[in-house]
């Protein structure tokens, strides 16, 4: 289906004012084209007087001919400016209008994705996406209909003036309009391609300059600053190179447009003239033809500018609609559940999972009563961090079960599921807001003083307070104005203010000194009463009051029990723990360590 076809579907709740802007335009342009017509009379009358025009249809008196012309002219800029107000108004409106809903519906699109989704896409991409190519519609929307529709209508309304007026001259007069024609086309079919591989190239440097401002500590604790500017270097020649090809073509349009209107204009001149010195030709009508020729002609040289811009638009609505039609439903929604009725006990039954075939989870068989605190250790890509992401349904499994409370996973909503469970994940996310907002986030309906609350439970009330405006502070962008400790703190106060029956803390306390991980184990000996938890860490000292611990290795459970059951096997456990107690030498620890995975897709069941 051909881009804008399926950008006319897409508006399909705009073809009102689609209509009424096509009215518009052609209105305007139907007036605009009359003084020339009006210039042909106004000479018929100075020179024919009472035999001009005008006197033929009732006007005898020279002066009064003029007086009328003057009337009608009027008249005529009148209602043009009127109308050029009108469409004005009615394109620019339904510019912003498309603008708004198309970057909120590729937004939403975008929100229900699969995680999986975006481990194989250009960030970048989806941001210039969601920004360039959407400005582009806009721009397009905004002049490029309406140019289209008046450069269409002039040579339609001015190509039959004069068929009426001299069909010969009419004839001579229209030859170039296929050259013009031609050229328009054949370096729109060039520049489209070039137009594609701009945008492209655009994703790209966007994705590494956003990647770059985000990384800044990184890059200047490195010292990399001189590699990164010549990468980015590199990466906007590309940019600049893609652009410069297609300007050439673009820039080589007009040129040939400018000649063929020149034949035309000459056709007319010589030939029309000719015809007047042989009184053939009516003066009147042939200044009328002398005049509307450049309306006829020059505003085909603006079929350049039509086609560049048709060609940028056409690439955008191309990245924007397909990536609307991108597919959200690997993942199938379950059915509705109330979440006050879940209480938290969960069970996994022969859970199979792969990285691109590549096995991650073998017949994982496990059972957690409701109210337990159990906790997942082991060698980095084990497998720990994919059943917390396959109990949150990021991912679909293989094969196997999960249930929560007997019902399996993937018959609840996914809304209802990841409602009821508190996650706090490694890569800690904070808008860019204050303080409050961020701990309130998913729960903005709390109160102040169930912020400061979960707060104190979460033992970051004592740094809070220390900032000038307290709750109010601004944490910066990705939380830059905060340690890691306080912003994984502010993530576990986020989790506790949802107060949902299941809480999960994956690496929940990796970022925070041993002072702090004591005061926040204190306060999750309150939290976890009364809701099940599952914690993941590599850092033993913080599961070691667990209920139950799991050991996984390579995806199977090599181990399970408490901290001391675990210690008394002396196996792989009890290995880890001495290495983290500094003693045992990890040259000598028997357990297999796999190298960490990145999942490019997940399988589905």
């Amino acid at each position: 289906m051909h881009p804008f076809k399926r950008l006319y579907l897409y508006s399909k709740n705009y073809q009102k004012d689609i209509t009424l802007g096509i009215i518009y335009s052609s209105l305007n342009k139907l007036f605009d084209i009359m003084p020339e017509i009006l210039i042909g009379i106004a000479i018929d009358t100075v020179v024919n007087k009472e035999k001009s025009i005008l006197a033929n249809i009732g006007f005898q008196v020279a002066k009064e001919q003029i007086l009328i012309l003057g009337l009608i002219t009027a008249f005529i800029f009148v209602f043009e400016s009127f109308f050029e107000f009108l469409y004005s108004l009615k394109w620019r409106n339904l510019a912003q209008n498309m603008q708004h809903d198309l970057r909120l519906d590729v937004y939403s699109h975008i929100q229900n994705l699969d995680i999986s989704y975006f481990e194989n896409k250009n960030t970048g991409n989806l941001l210039s996406i969601l920004n360039d190519d959407i400005n582009q519609i806009e721009r397009f929307l905004n002049n490029g209909i309406n140019s289209i529709i008046q450069v269409f209508l002039s040579s339609l309304l001015i190509g039959i003036i004069f068929f009426i007026l001299n069909p010969s001259i009419a004839l001579l007069s229209l030859l170039p309009i296929p050259l013009v024609l031609f050229g328009a086309f054949y370096f729109q079919r060039k520049i489209g391609p070039k137009y594609y591989e701009v945008r492209e190239n655009a994703g790209i440097l966007n994705s590494n300059l956003n990647n770059n401002i985000l990384g800044i500590t990184t890059i200047k604790s490195f010292t990399t600053e001189k590699y990164e500017i010549k990468k980015i270097e590199d990466l906007s020649y590309k940019y600049k190179k893609a652009n410069n090809n297609a300007i050439k073509f673009s820039s080589a349009i007009t040129p040939v447009i400018r000649m063929a209107v020149m034949m035309g204009f000459m056709i007319i001149l010589v030939y029309g003239g000719y015809l007047s010195l042989d009184n053939q030709l009516n003066v009147a009508v042939y200044s009328i033809l002398i005049f509307l020729s450049q309306r006829l002609l020059w505003p085909l040289t603006d079929l350049s500018e039509i086609t560049d811009n048709y060609q940028r638009s056409l690439a955008s609505i191309n990245r924007v609609m397909e990536l609307l039609k991108t597919p959200t439903k690997s993942i199938v929604n379950g059915k509705k559940l109330n979440i006050e009725d879940l209480k938290g006990s969960i069970e996994c039954k022969n859970l199979n999972f792969s990285y691109s075939k590549r096995p991650i989870l073998i017949n994982l068989t496990i059972k957690i009563n409701f109210g337990e605190t159990v906790a997942f250790v082991g060698a980095t890509g084990s497998g720990k961090s994919t059943f917390l992401k396959l109990l949150l349904r990021f991912y679909e499994k293989k094969s196997g079960q999960i249930l929560i409370d007997g019902h399996d996973i993937s018959e609840i909503s996914l809304y209802d599921l990841r409602k009821s469970i508190g996650y706090v994940s490694q890569d800690i996310f904070l808008i860019n807001g204050t303080i409050a907002e961020n701990i309130a986030y998913g729960t903005f309906n709390a109160s102040q003083e169930e912020i400061i609350n979960a707060a104190k439970l979460a033992e970051a009330h004592e740094f809070i307070k220390s900032f000038e405006a307290g709750y109010h502070s601004l944490v910066g962008e990705r939380g830059q104005k905060l340690s890691g400790g306080q912003r994984q703190r502010l993530a576990i106060a986020r989790a506790i203010l949802k107060n949902p029956p299941i809480l999960i803390l994956d690496e929940a306390t990796s970022a925070v000194d041993n002072e702090t991980e004591l005061a926040i184990q204190k306060s999750l000996e309150k939290l976890v009463i009364g809701r099940t938890t599952i914690i993941v860490a590599h850092r033993l000292s913080t599961v070691r009051h667990a209920d139950k611990i799991f050991v996984l290795n390579k995806g199977e459970i090599i181990e399970t029990g408490s901290h001391k059951e675990l210690l008394e096997k002396k196996g792989i456990y009890s290995g880890l723990w001495d290495i983290q107690m500094g003693e045992k030498n990890l040259n000598n620890f028997p357990m297999q360590h796999s190298n960490s995975l990145k999942p490019t897709t997940s399988s589905n069941p």
